[in-house]
């Protein structure tokens, strides 16, 4: 594969970060997009004045954390959680449908929450979704704004949607808040406990990005990003395997109504309830997961 120049919008965040090295360990020139000017990096000012810079591919991770538990769930709030994926998103599809040069490849990372949460029913990237709830609905509108324009009715860039399940890395995310309370033996299960997990380890969601943008012929449409085995594995199934890596007993629960109490209605169910995912799709692209099952990711990541 020959070297790319890469453009990553939220590529100062979480998961930027990573898929920024992990880039440029693969030989790939890497340009950030973010609110602050820098080395290798440009505004999303700049964007909307100057469009794109020449790149290959473009990939967004853009996003205020839903989950903040510091940020009230104010209507000021909610708007800045949608502007901060909705309106980075159509800035990069108007860059790229304006842009003189293309990108051959145009990557979106949003999220599982787009299918409805279920304990029985299984989703591929088929899968209908997009309409049940806050999150299903930002989602879809999210993405709808990813569609880039077509000449002579096909599209010069290739999209790709990846849809994430709770992304699990030592430096961010989601995990290192669940390990104090397992540190302490006080770790245990959210609400029922029965809600399914899906997760993936952020080093096999950075490689699924490599192997999305790095495709002579591109992928396209719709990724799952979850692990192979979460599809099957529920929140009582992560709190028990998590207890075993730290060695601490997980016997104590969250209930239901402290969550809601917590977060509200709208961001509780992020918590409370979930989706059976299965990454069909990007098993049949050709992606291999290094981090499986959840006893390989949290040895690694605990280790």
């Amino acid at each position: 594969m020959n070297a790319m120049r890469v453009l990553i919008g939220g590529g100062s965040g979480f998961v930027g970060q990573s898929l920024s090295q992990l880039l440029r360990k693969r030989g790939h020139k890497v340009t950030i997009i973010s609110r602050k000017p820098g080395e290798q990096r440009i505004t999303w000012g700049d964007v909307t004045k100057k469009g794109l810079p020449p790149c290959d591919a473009v990939v967004n991770l853009a996003g205020e954390n839903v989950l903040n538990p510091l940020r009230r769930w104010t209507e000021q709030f909610k708007q800045e959680v949608i502007a901060s994926r909705i309106e980075t998103t159509r800035t990069l599809t108007e860059a790229i449908s304006k842009s003189e040069s293309p990108p051959r490849s145009w990557v979106l990372v949003t999220g599982v929450g787009y299918y409805p949460p279920s304990q029985t029913q299984q989703y591929t990237e088929n899968s209908p979704g997009g309409d049940v709830d806050f999150l299903s609905r930002l989602v879809k509108d999210w993405e709808d704004v990813a569609e880039p324009p077509l000449v002579d009715g096909k599209s010069v860039t290739q999209l790709t949607k990846v849809r994430s399940g709770v992304v699990l890395g030592r430096n961010g995310g989601a995990l290192p808040t669940m390990l104090w309370p397992f540190r302490l033996c006080l770790g245990g299960t959210v609400g029922s406990g029965r809600q399914p997990f899906p997760w993936i380890h952020i080093d096999d969601l950075c490689r699924l990005l490599c192997h999305t943008v790095e495709q002579e012929e591109g992928v396209g449409g719709v990724l799952n990003a979850v692990s192979p085995s979460s599809v099957n594995d529920t929140n009582a199934d992560f709190t028990r395997a998590l207890g075993k890596a730290l060695r601490r007993p997980a016997l104590f629960f969250t209930p239901a109504f402290a969550v809601q109490l917590l977060l509200g209605n709208d961001r509780a169910p992020m918590l409370l309830e979930g989706q059976r995912v299965v990454p069909e799709r990007t098993l049949q692209s050709g992606f291999t997961f290094l981090y499986p099952d959840l006893d390989s990711a949290l040895a690694e990541l605990l280790s």
